[in-house]
């Protein structure tokens, strides 16, 4: 049975009505309730002396169990960072790479799911391998016939951030460790708008970014660590990750031991009295909707953007290839230049990603904002 529609939840955000917002994957607008979350944080730094040491723990608890929910994972399972390049740091530092072995990537694949594993790659004497668009589309099929015994690492979306194409996770996940290899997942364009479970998956991490379909601020990300990796190196030495570290009067009883679990890998300074918790707040109105509910609803509103646009001459991959929240429009004629300016002048906002139209709506997209891009489309063509 198809998940049910959730109805237009405009009235949660502060997006006026003359406003077309379609552009979620970039950045997803503050709600309400995370704004207020915000200020209370801030409110409490304004007067620091109401805090307490167990205050720099309670939201950070609070918070890796929301994440674990919405991966189907532990608690403990789960690192706080402030962005996905971070988490994607940890993996390289805790991934065999040797020598002439391969990493293996997409072409055109967010940069920082590239740029670690050159670096990689460069000190390891590995090789990194960028698959090729390939031509039916098929990201799947072009990572299972790509991995075999010479690959050390996989390291890949779920959705492409370019035009939305999807990778099946569970059978390149299968591939992986049939060949012994560890899988890395950069969800930052699918968690919170697809369903997604570890234990279908198993990947060995997954770096995930809050600003986007996570509806949580800038600046603050999660980390899975699957436990066979939580043994590793974090990238910090901090106080806060140490054994004993709740209790304040012995914190110069300086302690090697990290506390076990994935919260070894969490930066520091984490317990961010802003950020936490707008971060507690996004994450628990994701789960409030129901990722399956959001992902039936935000699917239903790219299938009418693509009916609007159709009769303009613009195509679109059909779903099944693409994400449901994802759109990638492309011009049969070319991409038309100064498009994009056209569109913010109208107050519609989108955004351009190679030779497409990335349009991305949400749940506070109502059927006018799809009447106002498919009308200014319509009077931009030659």
């Amino acid at each position: 049975m198809a998940a049910p529609i959730i109805p237009c939840q405009r009235d949660k955000f502060d997006i006026p009505d003359d406003v077309t917002y379609l552009n979620c994957a970039s950045l997803s607008p503050l709600s309400r309730a995370v704004q207020a979350a915000g200020l209370r944080g801030i409110d409490a730094k304004l007067h620091p002396w109401q805090l307490t040491p167990t205050d720099f723990f309670t939201g950070s608890d609070a918070v890796r169990a929301l994440f674990a929910r919405l991966v189907g994972a532990a608690a403990s399972d789960i690192a706080l960072v402030p962005s996905a390049s971070y988490g994607l740091a940890v993996a390289a530092r805790n991934l065999p790479l040797r020598p002439g072995r391969r990493v293996v990537v997409l072409a055109e694949q967010y940069p920082s799911n590239v740029y670690v594993w050159r670096d990689l790659a460069r000190r390891n004497g590995g090789e990194l391998v960028t698959l090729p668009p390939p031509e039916a589309g098929d990201w799947t099929a072009s990572l299972l016939a790509a991995i075999d015994e010479r690959v050390d690492i996989v390291a890949v979306p779920q959705v492409h951030w370019v035009d939305g194409r999807l990778v099946d996770l569970v059978a390149v996940g299968e591939r992986v460790r049939s060949v012994g290899a560890a899988l890395v997942l950069d969800l930052t364009q699918s968690l919170g708008a697809l369903p997604f479970d570890v234990a279908e998956v198993d990947p060995d991490f997954i770096a995930c970014a809050g600003y986007k379909w996570l509806m949580g601020p800038y600046s603050f990300g999660y980390l899975y660590v699957a436990p066979r990796r939580q043994d590793g190196e974090p990238l910090e030495h901090g106080w806060i990750t140490r054994e004993g570290s709740r209790d304040f009067s012995r914190l110069v009883d300086y302690q090697d031991a990290l506390l076990p679990g994935a919260v070894r890998f969490d930066v520091g300074e984490r317990s961010n009295f802003a950020l936490m918790p707008m971060a507690q707040a996004g994450l628990q109105q994701v789960l409030d909707w129901g990722v399956d509910r959001i992902a039936a609803t935000l699917a239903t509103l790219t299938d009418a953007i693509v009916a609007r646009t159709r009769p303009l001459g613009l195509e679109a991959l059909p779903q099944g290839v693409r994400a449901g929240h994802y759109l990638g429009l492309r011009f049969p004629g070319g991409f038309p230049e100064g498009l994009v300016e056209r569109l913010a002048a109208a107050k519609v906002h989108v955004s351009r990603r190679g030779d497409g139209l990335r349009v991305t709506p949400y749940l506070y997209t109502m059927p006018a904002d799809i009447d106002r891009f498919a009308a200014v489309l319509a009077s931009a063509r030659p």
